[in-house]
């Protein structure tokens, strides 16, 4: 109900352009499933036997190795003495490179480990079980990674040598730099999102596998102090490494104040609620509410954070209720004076910067599990001289997996292998270039520029993968490789979208939701 008659019409207007109802039923559980199977083509390292699509084959298997050969592992459980020669197989390609970059990867792990937490119940026993191997397989890489005490390695290959190359990830002959941070070049910002990633997955695991999660919940402590203690930015330690591709120009205090908060959910200990209530103004947790993603934590913190506040645990940190509130608002024009969200007029929303559905299904997701924590509380949304329900939040949310799943002017989905329509031409090396089956000699860095420019469609089917989408908003997409921005897959946009289409497939029908 709208309390203030200025707002009413903008509000009208906006939930009869966004919240239209669906042109037809969609399938979520067959999403769900294509959405868990796009990771096994982007895995790194021995595929296992039970590896689905089976036109990727082993890559990166000496990650990690000195010269090829990976020497004896030599350590100590103190910070100080460096080891030489890590084993760094396994973990996840981001997008449609071949560089295993850390900082998305342990969002990404962070994002599959909240849908299975928030929405496991709804994904049932097969699609659950797979979601967890698809978490496992990013938590055992980094458990590699973190293996070092106050040692976190956070990349693997040259990005600027290899983004020079379109090649299969079977063929990659590009340097596989090894890059790490450390107590004298510091990187609080991933090594605090990697033990955020360790902490919620600790809280995935903890039935299926109590033991392992007993293991990554001590790992997320061990990694969370060297973050703290030895602060400082990646972005200016590695900087020449990972800039531009993922430097981080938010700073590392939200990730902070993110790896304490899924500490303090995975532990419960009083230390890490200490932790946040210390630093919520210091680390500036209100900034930026309406960010999320994997530079970004403000929003998903106050999204957080504010379960404990709805569910009466915690008063204490009303104000993550607030910020949080006020993020849902920034996200709904109608009632926001000051919207910092466009949609476009097919209903997508729209936020400025790169590939645009990494926003879609990141900030549909925590409109998701936001309305959740409100219906589970018997609250509303609060936004100046307006409110929204439950409900609502979730009509939003659905209508994005709607217009992701072909309910847009174009008719297409923008999940590959969903649908009758979907994009052919991904931005994407191994699913570009013919099979190690089909075409067993080695295509080099240079000879892949053919295959990179043909018009000719894809010949390996990424199934699952959801790529960038349109970037503005008339509702256009250019089905084309080059088009990196729309035609791209990347892990962080099918991470969210698991606990959206888990939900969505236990409850297609809007009418069985909780009513306003």
């Amino acid at each position: 109900m709208v309390s203030s008659p200025r707002l009413f019409w903008p509000l009208l207007a906006f939930l009869l352009a966004v919240l239209r109802p669906s042109a037809a039923a969609h399938d979520y559980g067959d999403a769900l499933r294509k959405s868990i199977i796009f990771f096994e083509g982007q895995r790194s390292g021995k595929l296992p036997h039970d590896q689905r699509l089976t036109w990727r084959r082993d890559s990166g298997l000496h990650d990690g190795a000195a010269d090829g050969v990976r020497p004896p592992f030599f350590g100590i459980s103190w910070c100080g003495l460096v080891s030489w020669g890590v084993d760094l197989t396994g973990g996840y390609y981001d997008a449609g490179d071949n560089v295993k970059f850390g900082f998305p990867m342990a969002f990404t792990t962070t994002l599959m480990a909240w849908s299975v937490i928030d929405f496991g119940k709804s994904m049932g026993p097969q699609h659950l079980a797979e979601a967890l191997k698809a978490v496992r397989w990013a938590t055992d890489y980094l458990l590699k990674a973190t293996a070092v005490p106050c040692v976190v390695y956070v990349q693997v290959g040259d990005a600027f040598r290899d983004h020079s190359c379109w090649e299969r990830p079977e063929d990659m002959d590009t340097p596989r730099t090894v890059y790490k941070v450390d107590r004298d070049h510091p990187g609080s910002e991933i090594a605090g999102e990697t033990a955020a990633a360790l902490a919620a997955a600790s809280i995935a695991f903890r039935s299926a596998d109590p033991a392992y999660s007993a293991r990554l919940l001590d790992r997320a402590i061990s990694v969370f102090e060297f973050a703290d203690k030895h602060r400082g930015a990646y972005s200016s330690s590695l900087h020449d490494a990972v800039c531009p591709f993922y430097c981080d120009v938010s700073g590392y205090e939200d990730e902070l104040l993110w790896g304490a908060a899924w500490l303090h959910k995975a532990s419960r200990r009083r230390n890490y609620r200490e932790y946040i209530r210390r630093n919520e103004v210091i680390l500036h947790a209100g900034d930026s509410i309406n960010e999320f993603g994997w530079e970004n934590k403000h929003a998903g913190i106050n999204v957080l954070i504010s379960k404990e506040v709805l569910m009466g645990k915690d008063d204490y940190l009303e104000s993550f209720r607030i910020n949080a509130d006020n993020f849902i608002c920034s996200l709904l024009p109608g009632i926001s004076d000051h919207p910092q969200i466009q949609y476009s007029p097919g209903g997508l929303l729209f936020k400025a910067g790169g590939s645009n559905m990494q926003h879609v299904t990141a900030l549909s997701f925590l409109l998701l599990a936001y309305s959740n924590y409100l219906s589970h509380a018997g609250g509303r949304v609060a936004c100046g001289g307006a409110s929204a329900s439950p409900v609502t939040l979730k009509r939003v949310a659905k209508r994005q997996v709607d217009y992701i799943l072909g309910d847009n002017p174009l008719g297409m989905s923008y999940m590959v292998g969903y649908g009758a329509r979907w994009p052919r031409r991904i931005h994407h090396r191994g699913s570009s270039l013919p099979s190690v089956k089909v075409h067993p000699g080695r295509i080099g860095c240079k000879a892949g520029t053919a295959y990179y420019l043909s018009p000719s469609p894809n010949p390996n089917v990424l199934v699952g993968a959801v790529v960038g989408g349109p970037t503005n908003t008339s509702d256009a997409f250019p089905d084309a490789r080059p088009a990196f921005q729309q035609s791209e897959p990347t892990t962080y946009i099918n991470a969210p979208l698991l606990g959206l289409l888990a939900f969505f497939s236990a409850h297609p029908d809007p009418n069985s939701w909780s009513q306003d």
